[in-house]
């Protein structure tokens, strides 16, 4: 029998990755990438392709491949998607997964990075906006704001993000609060702009319109 989301969850080598790779980022003076962020990512992953209908196992998958998907950055920042996909396969592979879901778990986590990602099935399309919806002052581990960098501004200044899906099933919408009193909204265009151009691709994957509102105002 296949391995569930909770499995991999309570497994510890996937767990101590996870939490090494985000040491590693803090160091490197990023904003939390550890247990908080990749359980959103793998339970709003979840939530997108439920609410789409799709199979239930593929909805685990998609949460599997959300849970791991960050575990690259152990390696370095820089292509963490690629040196995560192959982190994943060996340690999937080893716990005897199927080399089809194997496949595609790896697949979405080596395009869920916006500088070289694609939405190549479903599976990557709900990781990418799931990833890239995660933007929330709670990630922010600089507790000095004035010496904050235009990410800590950005993340500081978003008090609540929300991801979803429209009962009739046609568009995704993500919508920011923003305290423009830390970041204004073109600082967060600045830095995310890629992001969101990743976002609508994935939705139209799925067949949805991406919407972005930033304090009640339609940007995209």
């Amino acid at each position: 029998m296949s391995m569930t989301y909770e499995q991999i969850k309570d497994n510890e080598t996937i767990q101590i990755y996870i939490a090494q790779a985000d040491k590693s980022l803090a160091a490197l003076g990023f904003t939390e990438h550890s247990f908080a962020h990749v359980t959103r990512v793998a339970e709003m992953a979840g939530y997108i392709l439920s609410t789409m209908g799709y199979e239930p196992r593929t909805v685990e998958v998609a949460k599997i491949a959300g849970y791991l998907h960050d575990i690259g950055n152990l390696v370095n920042r820089v292509d963490h998607s690629q040196s995560g996909a192959v982190m994943a396969f060996r340690l999937l592979d080893n716990l005897g997964f199927d080399p089809l879901e194997i496949a595609t778990i790896v697949t979405a986590i080596g395009n869920h990075d916006e500088g070289t990602g694609v939405p190549v099935d479903e599976v990557a399309a709900a990781l990418i906006l799931a990833d890239k919806s995660d933007v929330c002052r709670s990630r922010v581990r600089n507790q000095d704001i004035q010496n904050f960098d235009i990410h800590d501004r950005v993340n500081y200044s978003v008090t609540k993000s929300e991801l979803k899906i429209n009962e009739a099933h046609t568009l995704i919408k993500l919508k920011l609060t923003v305290d423009t009193r830390f970041g204004s909204v073109m600082d967060y265009f600045e830095i995310f702009m890629g992001r969101m151009l990743l976002c609508r691709k994935a939705a139209e994957k799925l067949g949805l319109q991406f919407k972005l509102m930033i304090n009640e105002q339609q940007l995209i």
